[in-house]
Formats: structure tokens, C-alpha cells, sequence
């Protein structure tokens, strides 16, 4: 259920960034989400939509975008991206899809990074 937490931390920063550029509402929030985070997109978006009832942000439209694993082997040198077989599903540990080795630098897929806020912008009179 982290996905929960995420998601209200998620809506705190977005009606924060937007009262501080005088929304008066939000239209869309696109949110990266890196694979190793081991958060489910749908689950996100699904409690972005019931915890923004009430909210600025009210009918915005909420977009994931799934960052993949980046890794440079230790051992044998690989670097580039890891496919869905090359991490477990229990614990996010990733292996070098070409030596099989855990050492592994991970370059990128750890973060999750609310990309772009759309907003209407109050007038001011």
C-alpha cells in the first residue's frame, strides 16, 4: 500500500507548485515512474483521481510514464537497459542481463519525478 502514501505525497507537491503560480486549477500531471520503484502505475493514478476529489485538481488528467532500469555491469561491462526478466519480482534487485552478476551500477529507474504540471492561471485583475 506505499502506493497510497506516493500518491498523497504525489498531490501535496502538485497543489503546492500550483497555488504557488496562482492556479485555480489543474488540467494534467504527468509522473515518471522508474521500474525499480516497484509501483504500480494503475494503483497511482487510480488514488491521484479519488484524492484529488475536492481538490484544485479535481478531473485532471493523470499520466504515468514508466522509466526502464539502466545498468553498467562491474563484471562484465554491460551497460544499457534491463528487461522485465532480468529483476525479480520479490525484491528489486537487478542483475546484468548478459553475466547474470548483482554488481551492478544503477543508472537510472530508481525515481519517481512529477515531470509536467498543466494548470489554469488565475487572472489577475
Amino acid at each position: 500500500m506505499h502506493e497510497l502514501a506516493m500518491a498523497e505525497s504525489i498531490l501535496n507537491a502538485v497543489i503546492e507548485k500550483s497555488e504557488e503560480n496562482h492556479a485555480n486549477e489543474v488540467i494534467e500531471v504527468i509522473i515518471e515512474i522508474g521500474k525499480m520503484t516497484m509501483l504500480n502505475g494503475e494503483q497511482i493514478i487510480f488514488m491521484l483521481e479519488v484524492l484529488s476529489e475536492d481538490t484544485m485538481a479535481n478531473g485532471a488528467k493523470f499520466i504515468v510514464e514508466e522509466i526502464p532500469i539502466e545498468v553498467k555491469c562491474l563484471g562484465c561491462g554491460f551497460d544499457g537497459k534491463l528487461g522485465s526478466d532480468d529483476l525479480d519480482p520479490y525484491t528489486p534487485l537487478p542483475k546484468c542481463p548478459k553475466c547474470g552478476n548483482l554488481k551492478v551500477n544503477v543508472k537510472n529507474g530508481k525515481d519517481l519525478i512529477v515531470k509536467n504540471i498543466v494548470i489554469d492561471k488565475q487572472s489577475k485583475l
